[in-house]
């Protein structure tokens, strides 16, 4: 056997083992688990011929060939970008959106498989779907890509056209396409880390052999520091301003008033229940926020978390009370100051709490500025 037949014969079979084990991988019912969408992932077998790989053999019928990207109005790290011409890699669509906490909490995820598998046929597409008006800004964008560290393309589909033609519901969303432009794999939300970064691999490794490429693949699973969430330990659900986003009532008895200016009371002696908004002030009510009118307005909530997120823009100062004492110490967030005062400044998210555990608490923004804006409340 000559020198190139070895060569092809080592290849073939570190190829045939990488996707041998991830058949093991995937078809186990305790590994096979997301925390989000659960969808199977099928690996190829190989096919050899004198030690050599020749080909490798899936029925693809079961599959959706990727729709292409659709409509988009911006580019950052990139030109103009299809998914035509990308055939050939092996292509990781992330919708996402960057003031949603589920979505930066990926982020480290996938700057780490970039870093890692780009060089081996991997290229990561962040379609970036806004669920806010501002969030179509392009030079908002640019500068969260800068802040999160993002070095892969990032396209702007600001009219939701790549999102339809996927059919998609969901932020953050992943999907991974082979390298004849098949969707292999989806899931939805965070989590499954380990399980997206072995399909990733699973996938690189049919690249390889259906080019008769040499290939060296890194099997091991990247730990990127990243935000552990234990959503069994979260209570309270994401809870939103606008009204036309608004899953709950506001606790005021004023309630919602679509377009209006509301001078909103809390009643003294008032029951704080659990998980629902109460606001006093003069307070616009739009369709994805609330506008401060007045100069001074608050915002109370009794919340079961470990962190706690707005999204806010416009201009304000914001004082931070919890449980009644002003967060200067041990649990005020990363965005809040020593003196328990946070500065709006954009159109963003902020973290205004950040404990060590989880646990119910009563926290009150006090906002000063007209023209104050806030979108919702996340949760970590």
């Amino acid at each position: 056997m000559n020198t190139d037949n070895l060569s092809a014969l080592a290849v073939g079979v570190g190829v045939v083992a990488l996707i041998a084990g991830f058949g093991i991988y995937f078809n186990s019912p305790d590994l096979n688990r997301a925390s989000g969408h659960q969808v199977n992932f099928v690996p190829a077998a190989v096919v050899e011929e004198n030690g050599t790989i020749t080909k490798v053999q899936i029925d693809k019928s079961q599959f959706k060939l990727a729709p292409e990207l659709a409509k988009i109005s911006g580019h950052v790290n990139t030109e103009e970008l299809s998914l035509a011409d990308l055939r050939g890699k092996v292509v990781l669509v992330d919708f996402w959106t960057y003031s949603c906490i589920n979505c930066i909490r990926t982020i480290p995820y996938l700057n780490a498989w970039h870093e890692k598998y780009a060089d081996q046929g991997l290229v990561i597409v962040g379609v970036h779907t806004p669920e806010f008006e501002f969030e179509k800004n392009h030079d908002n964008v640019v500068a969260a890509v800068e802040k999160f560290g993002i070095e892969y393309p990032v396209v702007q589909d600001n009219d939701k056209g790549t999102w339809r033609e996927y059919e998609n519901r969901y932020w953050p969303r992943k999907y991974l396409i082979d390298d004849e432009g098949y969707i292999r794999y989806d899931h939805i939300g965070e989590g499954a880390y380990a399980e997206t970064e072995k399909v990733i691999q699973s996938l690189l490794a049919e690249r390889a052999a259906n080019s008769g490429q040499t290939i060296s693949i890194d099997g091991s699973i990247s730990q990127p520091d990243a935000q552990n969430v234990d959503f069994g330990k979260i209570r309270t659900p994401e809870l939103y301003f606008g009204y036309q986003f608004a899953r709950a009532k506001l606790g005021n008895p004023e309630g919602f008033k679509p377009g209006e200016v509301v001078s909103y009371s809390i009643p003294e002696n008032s029951e704080i229940k659990p998980n629902i908004i109460y606001v006093s002030g003069d307070w616009k009510n739009s369709p994805d926020s609330m506008e401060l009118q007045g100069e001074i307005g608050r915002i109370v909530l009794s919340y079961s978390a470990k962190a706690v997120n707005i999204v806010a823009g416009g201009q304000g100062e914001l004082h931070i009370v919890e449980n009644g004492v002003q967060l200067t110490g041990d649990g005020r967030g990363a965005d809040v100051s020593e003196t328990g005062q946070l500065d709006v400044d954009g159109q963003r998210l902020y973290n205004i709490a950040m404990h060590d555990d989880y646990g119910t608490r009563t926290i009150e923004i006090t906002a000063i500025g007209k023209g104050f804006q806030i979108y919702t409340f996340t949760f970590g």
